[in-house]
């Protein structure tokens, strides 16, 4: 089966490009080449911008898929883009949403795919569902073969996942564990949410890469387990050999100091989200998520020991989470 990721080197994506190519997928990855690390061997590269529509159409001029997954799609304007790409040249194209496009707050806290999706706090997760709803208007008017798929929190080795940490330099609430600074925990830390592994995520994934019976139908693909926020900071701070020094303060209260957690906060880790994954095993019957979070961001910590280049502080995230503990703290005098 020949398979175009577009992307395909990102947290979630290169778990998925991996076992794609152990799996015995001829496999291409259009991208521009910057993250050479992350490319699967065995793959082939097609090197572009898929922002050039000129250079990424001549580039494609000669190729046809079995199916395209677009890993970076984030606008109706890509996904029109994509459209105009491949319209001719795929029986399967999946678009990577996101489960932060689920309703906010939720009606029930199980989400399930019917789940209507409602985000008022993000305009990431509303472009998602724009994109959504252009492709399929595309699907049920012009029969274009689309499979949705919305990830939620999905870590793998170069990851440290929690509502409160710098995505560029993840290290950084490992370093400020062991350094025994207070750790922002928002609300009560009470709140349920689950991490997925992108190891896990990748089986399920892999399940629907074409598979036309899932043609027209969206999937989340998510751990089984589910936690508490108190107990994911916990299992991390295990992770890193240190008890976290937790300090609660509310997540309207944080967002105040942090501009992008309105979205991704307050419209979404800050509401209790519980996946029932009953409809991907029903496509993937063997889908079996099996990495506990305390073991796997263990495993994260411990690639990051392994490969010290990658453990960088972030200075400006640590001063504003030393900013909010003190206006807190201010707050409660």
């Amino acid at each position: 089966m020949k398979v175009l990721f577009i992307g395909g080197t990102g947290i979630i994506s290169e778990a998925v490009s991996k076992l794609a190519v152990e799996r015995g997928i001829d496999l291409y990855i259009l991208n521009r080449g910057n993250r050479h690390e992350f490319i699967t061997s065995n793959s082939k590269v097609i090197k572009c911008d898929i922002t050039d529509f000129k250079s990424t159409s001549e580039a494609l001029k000669n190729y046809s898929f079995d199916v395209v997954v677009d890993w970076i799609a984030f606008t109706p304007e890509d996904i029109k883009r994509d459209l105009e790409l491949f319209r001719e040249k795929t029986s399967q194209y999946i678009f990577i949403s996101s489960a932060s496009a689920y309703q906010k707050p939720l009606s029930h806290y199980i989400v399930t795919e019917s789940t209507p999706l409602y985000n008022p706090y993000w305009q990431y997760s509303r472009d998602k569902i724009a994109c959504e709803e252009l492709l399929l208007y595309e699907y049920r008017s012009n029969d274009f073969p689309i499979t949705i798929v919305r990830p939620s929190l999905t870590y793998g080795l170069s990851m440290i996942p929690a509502a409160l940490n710098s995505w560029s330099k993840p290290w950084s609430i490992v370093d400020r564990i062991r350094k025994g600074k207070e750790i922002i925990v928002h609300g009560d830390g009470t709140s349920l949410w689950t991490m997925t592994h992108n190891k896990d995520f990748a089986k399920g994934f892999l399940g629907l890469i074409g598979n036309m019976q899932a043609i027209g139908h969206a999937f989340h693909i998510t751990s089984d387990e589910v936690l508490t926020w108190n107990q994911i900071y916990n299992f991390i701070g295990s992770a890193a050999g240190e008890k976290p020094k937790i300090i609660h303060i509310p997540s309207d209260f944080i967002s105040r100091f942090l501009p992008d957690a309105t979205g991704s906060l307050l419209g979404d880790k800050a509401v209790s989200a519980v996946f029932d994954n009953s409809k991907i095993k029903r496509f993937v019957p063997d889908y079996m998520p099996s990495i506990p979070f305390s073991s796997g961001v263990k495993e994260s910590v411990e690639w990051f020991e392994e490969n010290p280049r990658y453990c960088t502080v972030d200075d400006d995230w640590n001063n504003t989470m030393d900013k909010i503990i003190a206006q807190y703290g201010m707050l409660k005098i």
